[in-house]
């Protein structure tokens, strides 16, 4: 089976449905929320340690002309979803902005536009489940709530995407997401929830649906295969 396996501020991984279709080609998309060019070691950071990034980097092709569509988070979701400059989509601040009053405190106006990505763009989920791939969304969405959410914009799936830029209750459960089980107090929705349902629909096709504690062998056996 074929797969390609995107992190969307989590991961989002898709995979043909399609038998008799032709080969489709693997690869990786990384999206990281507030991760400046310069914070990866293989970028020159003396700081951070990256090293599954950076042997990723090493086996691969490294950009060092590229630029964000917007410096602010979802802005630049709706360009990769859409391949559209932000003010096209008019999504040009993060949802749902400041709300600055107009006033001498505020050097700024409050900018109005949408709180959501409208449904008639056309998004890469749809144009892939359109060429036979079956996708899989989890991790940060924050591109609009009910309505709009991964499912409603061509994604199959959908863990822990919605309207939010963060858990609403905190990276740990329960962090009370309505669209990410939780299966214990404490456990870490990043590095083990989204990493071992990712995971799992890469090697599988389908998202894990067994209760996960990380110390139970077969939940961290899936995790260690993909670090």
């Amino acid at each position: 089976m074929r797969i390609l396996l995107a992190i969307f501020c989590g991961l989002l991984s898709i995979s043909p449905l399609r038998a008799d279709s032709a080969p489709k080609m693997n690869f990786v998309f990384v999206l990281i929320d507030d991760l400046g060019w310069a914070d990866l070691s293989c970028y020159g950071s003396t700081f951070y340690e990256t090293p599954h990034l950076d042997a990723l980097a090493r086996s691969g092709v490294k950009f060092t002309q590229a630029y964000a569509a917007c410096p602010v988070c979802s802005p630049t979701r709706a360009s990769i979803m859409t391949g559209r400059h932000p003010v096209r989509v008019d999504i040009t601040d993060w949802i749902p902005g400041m709300h600055a009053k107009q006033d001498a405190m505020h050097r700024f106006l409050q900018v109005e536009d949408r709180n959501e990505l409208p449904l008639e763009e056309v998004t890469i989920a749809e144009l892939l489940r359109d060429a036979g791939y079956q996708t899989f969304f989890a991790g940060t969405w924050h591109l609009g709530g009910i309505g709009f959410l991964p499912t409603d914009q061509g994604f199959d799936v959908n863990h822990g995407g919605g309207h939010w830029g963060q858990p609403p209750a905190g990276y740990f459960a329960p962090w009370k997401n309505t669209y990410l089980q939780e299966h214990h107090d404490g456990e870490y929705t990043s590095s083990l929830r989204t990493t071992v349902d990712s995971a799992q629909f890469a090697k599988k096709g389908r998202p894990a649906t067994y209760p996960c504690v990380p110390e139970k062998a077969g939940c961290m056996k899936v995790v260690s295969e993909y670090r």
